[in-house]
């Protein structure tokens, strides 16, 4: 049998025929082997080692990149079919659909196993091949495995780190013009794909068509998102690599699994500071700009209105008409009105607006996305001054000391509505009063009269008539 035994391979086959002289002879084996009996063997080799055998290892697959491989301490995630040498399966993590995880080189693994994982690339399979001195030696495992078998995994490496790890931060894209850097207390929107380190997607804000909105630095995400998303500028596109006591830790969440490295490709929409205020920058005025817009002035100007990352919101210029307001009236949002302050006609100015100033968190369904920054590049083409702040007519000229008498044109000492309407169309006509521009001519009327009428009774007596400078500026909005 020692003769026959030399040269074979593990699952090889053989009759093996030995005469007496090579086996027990003329004597044999008392009550089991006669003298001088030859004997037949069919023999199938199962496994085979040596006492100087080291772990073998055969990689079948590596990644083209590899920036990092498995070292000493490192913390682990991978897949594994076992085998004996015969090629009998005696487990597998693909049949518990859970990955092996387990720090490497600091005995908690079988040494053979421990070595064999070292220098590995995340994605690269290889497989192992682990005599029994380094395995589970004379006694087995106790259940699966047998005393003295040599063991063959075939492993896959899913994820690596070690406990001493910080994010690593990628960048793929920063922009040329970065005015400004996010810092703690920043409110950013940015999208992302969120991957495990073997490129498996498990969640997309690009899939929902919706970025992520967040504060940066207050805990308010995971530590280390906290920390990637410090530093960027607007359009900049980075990749977070962040280690599982940074991310979700050794439980997971949802489709992470537990001890996961977590990757990030990131891509940052706009931020802002909630103590932020508009920005405005002038890109062209001209040389005559004595007059400049204040509250309650009539307003016409073109704008091309744009979030930070330059998607176009809305354009006047594609309407192909102004856009028409009465400054600090509340008919645009309070950026805006901050940023057409102070203005002259034919000047050009850029003005960014952040959200709170803007249209908040909800934004505008299907326009404005929420807490988004705002850029309006404007042109202011036409302005129509004012009348002073809680005026909504005033005259041109002096004040007939009649005024009453005159508008009561019946003289039956009360004054209608629609004689009062009559009366102050005429006097706008002939160029003697002026109504606030920009608002409709029936509603300040109408507002005017209301004001005088003091009973409510929808007549005004020459006693309930007075002008705006006869009362408390507080009380109304009149003549």
């Amino acid at each position: 049998m020692d003769k026959a035994l030399v040269g074979m391979c593990v699952n090889e086959r053989r009759f093996v025929k030995i005469p007496p002289k090579l086996a027990y002879g003329s004597e044999g084996v008392p009550g089991v082997i006669p003298p001088n009996s030859v004997l037949h063997f069919d023999v199938l080799l199962v496994d085979l080692w040596n006492s100087e055998d080291e772990v073998q290892v055969q990689t079948y697959f590596k990644p083209e990149k590899c920036p990092r491989t498995v070292q000493v301490s490192d913390f682990v995630r991978y897949h594994y079919n076992g085998t004996f040498l015969d090629g009998t399966l005696f487990d597998s993590s693909h049949n518990r659909m859970r990955t092996y995880d387990t720090y490497v080189g600091i005995g908690w693994l079988i040494p053979g196993m421990d070595q064999g994982l070292l220098g590995m690339c995340v994605g690269e399979k290889r497989i192992i091949t682990i005599p029994p001195f380094l395995a589970y030696g004379e006694d087995g495992d106790g259940k699966e495995i047998p005393g003295q078998a040599s063991l063959v995994f075939d492993v896959v490496l899913l994820d690596l780190h070690n406990p001493k790890d910080g994010i690593t931060i990628e960048n793929q894209h920063v922009p040329e013009s970065c005015e400004r850097r996010s810092q703690t207390g920043d409110f950013l929107r940015y999208h992302y794909n969120g991957t495990l380190l073997d490129g498996t997607l498990f969640d997309s804000s690009y899939s929902r068509n919706r970025t992520y909105d967040t504060y940066v630095g207050k805990g308010y995400v995971i530590a280390g998102m906290d920390e990637g998303l410090l530093g960027v500028c607007t359009g900049e596109k980075r990749r977070i690599i962040i280690p599982p006591h940074l991310g979700y830790g050794e439980e997971g969440r949802g489709k992470i699994p537990g001890s996961a490295v977590l990757v990030f490709d990131i891509q940052v929409v706009d931020f802002h500071n909630p103590s932020d205020s508009v920005s405005i920058t002038v890109n062209y005025k001209p040389s005559n700009c004595t007059v400049l817009s204040k509250k309650g002035d009539y307003l016409k100007y073109h704008y091309n209105a744009s979030l930070l990352d330059g998607t176009l919101l809305d354009s006047t210029h594609s309407l192909g008409k102004t856009y028409n307001i009465v400054l600090g009236s509340g008919q645009v949002v309070v950026g805006m009105d901050m940023g057409l302050q102070d203005m002259c006609v034919g000047e050009r100015r850029t003005v960014v607006i952040p959200p709170h100033l803007g249209y908040g968190e909800d934004g505008v369904e299907g326009e404005v996305p929420g807490s988004a920054v705002l850029v309006f590049d404007i042109e202011l083409l036409e302005l129509v001054s004012g009348l002073p702040e809680g005026y909504m007519f005033v005259w041109n000229g002096e004040v007939s000391p009649n005024l009453f008498e005159e508008i009561d044109q019946n003289h039956d000492g009360e004054v209608l509505l629609e004689e009062f309407s009559e009366y102050i169309q005429a006097q706008v006509d002939s160029g003697k009063g002026k109504l606030a521009p920009g608002f409709d001519f029936e509603k300040i009327v109408k507002n005017m009269f209301t004001n005088q009428d003091r009973d409510g009774n929808g007549k005004v007596t020459a006693e309930e008539f007075k002008l705006k400078d006869q009362e408390a500026k507080e009380q109304h909005d009149e003549l």
